[in-house]
């Protein structure tokens, strides 16, 4: 079995149980596991130098919309809140074919890779013009990212009181059905998943009280997880009190959608009683903090929902409300938001790593993932720390969220390499990006 030795990194921060970080540290990969981790390794496979790095486990991604990187910085949307981004977006993104969702989600997809990211849940709840989970599935196949996609879905549309235009809605009978069909394709609930779906109806305001009741039993059923948006800004909560009579966290658990297979997007405005409720039952939630400031959402009160024990990730979100899917970045604005919104001790660089690996490893349901230990998957990140980015810097561990570098070196996932030398290598992004922009100008 082919081996692979990491060497000689100026740091290798393990995000182990208690927290190492090795100065001149080896990682050994082996058969698509990490098989040590220490100093003074050997090995008579490949050896990657990486003298003047840090070594971190690959980043994970909780939130994303991908097929949103054809719709950056669309005029009208720019400077709208939620529900008229929303409203904005919705005609274009029903243009879109399979065609746009499969190369929109290998831009989005190398995007995170080219930041370090090596596990990612993606959120499609759209499916004009014949496209299909299936199309983003086979992106992330050639990319060679862990990929975790949900069959998201929208079924309450304009005539009926919902937010998305009618043309974009589906059955809910048919819904189900396909959720049936992508889990029993695609789903692998083993160790070492390199691809887990799950079912996502996409928010409280676009599905019925019976579709997100339904999924709950389905996706239970299924043995996989949940995943939707909740109480992401002032507008959803006043619909929510509105139309269901209470605040998302109680129609979140009157429907089934507490506990530790259900994680939820953004959470902006949850307030203490559901926090506790979340902490209780074991709920996730990815924190997307660039797409909140876009957006104006509001901070999420992740300093609270850490405290209080609920396990929080990091997400980008689509690249229509970020707009950009650089991972580390995120890590960096979660720190900051926190730090503007409960003082600068709020939050340290390491803990805002934590999230980032660690963090959203276990909003996954990924136990496998998120750590460099022996025995967990071989996703590691390479950063190189010897540039102009951390030139002065005296911690560089810390220096990866409050200077840089922006870009990852190198990547491994699985073992395998998808990142060297800054330049993806599993796929031609030069080709991907002129045909991404040929569609985008076409959408235009």
């Amino acid at each position: 079995m082919s081996e692979i030795l990491i060497k000689n990194a100026d740091v290798v921060v393990t995000m182990d149980g208690a927290r190492r970080e090795i100065a001149g540290g080896d990682v050994l990969l082996r058969g698509g596991l990490i098989a040590a981790v220490g100093q003074g390794l050997v090995t008579s496979g490949a050896v990657v130098e990486a003298r003047g790095c840090v070594v971190t486990p690959g980043l994970v991604n909780t939130h994303h919309h991908l097929y949103q990187t054809l719709t950056r910085a669309v005029p009208g949307g720019q400077d709208a809140l939620l529900f008229g981004w929303l409203q904005t977006l919705y005609p274009i993104w029903a243009k879109f074919g399979p065609e746009e969702m499969f190369i929109s989600a290998q831009v989005g997809l190398a995007e995170l890779a080219l930041s370090g990211c090596s596990l990612t849940s993606d959120h499609l709840y759209l499916f004009p013009n014949g496209s299909r989970l299936d199309d983003t599935i086979a992106a992330a196949g050639e990319v060679g990212l862990r990929f975790h996609p949900t069959r998201g879905a929208m079924s309450i549309g304009v005539s009926d009181g919902g937010l998305p235009p009618d043309a974009l809605v589906e059955r809910e009978a048919l819904i189900l059905e396909d959720c049936i069909r992508v889990v029993d394709r695609f789903h692998d609930a083993g160790e070492g998943s390199m691809l887990r779906v799950g079912i996502a109806p996409c928010s409280p305001f676009s599905v019925s009280r019976d579709l997100m009741r339904e999924a709950a039993v389905l996706a239970r059923d299924k043995g996989v997880m949940l995943h939707t948006h909740l109480a992401e800004n002032d507008e959803d909560i006043a619909y929510s009190l509105a139309k269901f009579g209470c605040r998302p966290g109680q129609y979140a658990e009157d429907l089934g959608w507490t506990g530790d297979d259900v994680w939820h997007a953004h959470c902006v405005k949850l307030d203490a009683a559901e926090i506790d409720l979340f902490a209780r039952s074991g709920t996730g939630v990815a924190h997307c903090p660039c797409s909140n400031c876009r957006l104006g959402s509001g901070i999420a009160p992740v300093r609270a929902m850490r405290d209080r024990g609920v396990k929080v990730g990091l997400g980008v979100d689509g690249s229509a409300s970020n707009d950009a899917g650089n991972l580390i970045l995120e890590a960096r604005q979660a720190l900051l938001l926190q730090r503007v919104s409960r003082g600068a001790d709020a939050m340290a660089a390491r803990e805002a790593l934590e999230i980032a690996t660690l963090g959203g490893a276990g909003v996954l349901g990924r136990g496998d993932c998120g750590a460099l230990e022996v025995g967990k998957r071989a996703d590691i990140a390479i950063w190189d720390v010897s540039g102009i980015e951390a030139a002065g810097s005296w911690d560089p561990v810390a220096s990866l969220l409050l200077c840089g570098p922006s870009k990852v070196r190198d990547l491994f996932v699985e073992g395998r390499a998808v990142v060297r030398g800054g330049q993806m290598v599993t796929i031609d992004l030069a080709k991907v990006i002129a045909r991404q922009n040929q569609l985008a100008r076409r959408l235009i």
